[in-house]
């Protein structure tokens, strides 16, 4: 089990850590090959739509055939992805290297290897577990961020991003790794084994998945408008690219804080509280960092908070997936789930750069990320966490209680 979390937390930490460091990019790409920061940005948010549409594929996939051949074929599909752009001379090359790298990140991302990793904990463990892995994953960008901002400094964008594409391949080298684990009891698990198809109609009338869902829109658009448009935005207000740089390191070095402990927290307390307590947060503090004067030391600040409630989302999504639907269809349904992040995604990473450009800067962003993460909150606060009715073998169904 404990090979099972370090090849997981491994993956996944070089997985994020090299997406989340692809805004780096964004200014040296846009005059080398003379895009706009729309153009660049649209690439961002296909990649982004693409591995949310993909998720659910990718998921059923892993249920099936299990998770080693997902994720050494996605790694070499990223890596491909990564190396185009290094070739790409206009939007059309990026947009391609976009759709590949979405596929790439559904595979090795989250998805799959969350749902190995809950597959093989016991219900009482398992939000701590998974909150344990996602930590691990945000190791990454502490890494890869600065490396990345170093590359590009000393030998250009393109070699920085072919350092990156072989990094991405590589981990299909890691996967060999991952073995399936025996499944842990499942006490949420249908009485009679439930055909996908019923599985899905089930989670789509159920009112607390679809607010999730769309709670979960406002998840990815704050979090893809930041690590998209924070370099440039600080270039707006003068302060130097390297403080882009250790301001994603620094998201990455509290979110490993942050996402364990909500893990552990999620082991106690309402994880549908702890969300809406996520989202409403995350909006106050980029509220007051847009309000206050932009600074290295605000810049800082605000990073650290921000990377304290990151992805402290994932165990407690994922542990209200498993709680409420059991773990026989996991990847599917958090795939769908995540398919509303990566909506959001898609539009926050989109929406700024045709911001940027009609307006000069990032204001109207800023305003939506603030009215979005309002919206969620009170749909998470709100959300109905209750199990559907249990399916018997005889005799028809009994509700659960909550």
């Amino acid at each position: 089990m404990l090979g099972l979390l370090l090849v997981s937390g491994l993956i996944i930490s070089i997985c994020m850590g090299l997406r989340q460091s692809l805004g780096l990019f964004m200014r040296p790409i846009t005059l080398d090959l003379g895009v706009s920061a729309a153009a660049f940005s649209f690439s961002l948010a296909l990649q982004n739509i693409v591995w949310g549409l993909s998720q659910p594929f990718v998921g059923a996939a892993a249920d099936r055939y299990g998770a080693r051949p997902v994720l050494v074929a996605t790694s070499l599909v990223y890596g491909c992805g990564l190396l185009l752009m290094v070739y790409s001379r206009g939007a059309i090359g990026l947009d391609v290297a976009g759709f590949l790298t979405g596929i790439g990140i559904a595979g090795t991302g989250f998805g799959v290897l969350i749902g190995v990793v809950a597959r093989a904990t016991p219900l009482e463990r398992r939000s701590q577990t998974v909150g344990a892995v996602a930590a691990a994953g945000s190791l990454g960008t502490m890494l890869l961020a600065p490396l990345g901002q170093a590359l590009i400094d000393s030998f250009g964008w393109r070699t920085a991003m072919a350092a990156f594409a072989a990094i991405a391949a590589s981990l299909a080298f890691v996967a060999l790794g991952i073995r399936d684990q025996a499944r842990a009891p499942d006490a949420h698990a249908p009485a009679v084994p439930q055909p996908l198809g019923e599985a899905l109609r089930e989670a789509a009338k159920h009112r607390g998945f679809v607010a999730m869902t769309v709670a979960y829109f406002a998840c990815g658009f704050q979090l893809v408008f930041i690590t998209t448009h924070l370099p440039q935005y600080l270039e707006l207000c003068g302060v130097a690219p390297s403080v882009s740089a250790n301001a994603l390191a620094l998201i990455g070095l509290c979110n490993t804080v942050g996402t364990y402990a909500f893990g552990l927290l999620g082991a106690r307390y309402s994880q549908k509280r702890l969300l809406a307590l996520i989202y409403l947060l995350r909006t106050v503090f980029i509220a007051a960092f847009v309000l206050l004067p932009v600074s290295v030391g605000s810049t800082l600040v605000f990073a650290g908070a921000m990377g304290l409630l990151w992805l402290g989302v994932a165990p407690l999504v994922t542990g209200l997936i498993g709680r409420v639907f059991g773990l026989t269809h996991f990847n599917t349904l958090y795939g769908i789930v995540f398919l509303g992040h990566q909506a959001g995604s898609f539009a926050g990473a989109w929406m700024g750069g045709l911001v940027f450009d009609l307006t000069g800067g990032y204001g109207v962003g800023w305003g939506a990320l603030i009215t979005i993460g309002a919206i969620a909150f009170t749909l998470q606060w709100t959300m109905d966490d209750r199990p559907p009715p249990v399916r018997r073998p005889i005799g028809g169904v009994a509700p659960v209680g909550a």
